[in-house]
């Protein structure tokens, strides 16, 4: 069930609101004058939902160079080119 809650529960009840999107891992929902303004989630949280857009942007990339263009790669190709991707990532992913 979706936590919403007043803008000023962020100041008044952090423990519980960081509680809430670490344990639960369920994003917290602000709201101000009535309306939505914020959704706080844990950094762990976010990052995963940052790499999947990433990854969601780089597949339409991808996509639209497939359709526009008759050059395709070997699977010896792209398999190393993502063995040196992962290589270079970032640990925190």
């Amino acid at each position: 069930m979706p936590q919403i809650r007043p803008v000023s529960d962020l100041r008044n009840k952090f423990a519980e609101i960081s509680r809430i999107v670490h344990e639960e891992g369920e994003p917290v929902f602000l709201t101000k004058n009535g309306y939505g303004d914020m959704v706080v989630m844990s950094i762990e949280d976010y990052r995963g939902k940052k790499f999947l857009h990433d990854l969601d942007a780089a597949l339409l990339v991808a996509r639209n160079e497939a359709e526009s263009t008759e050059k395709r790669r070997t699977h010896g190709e792209v398999m190393a080119r993502m063995r040196e991707i992962v290589k270079n990532a970032p640990s925190e992913i």
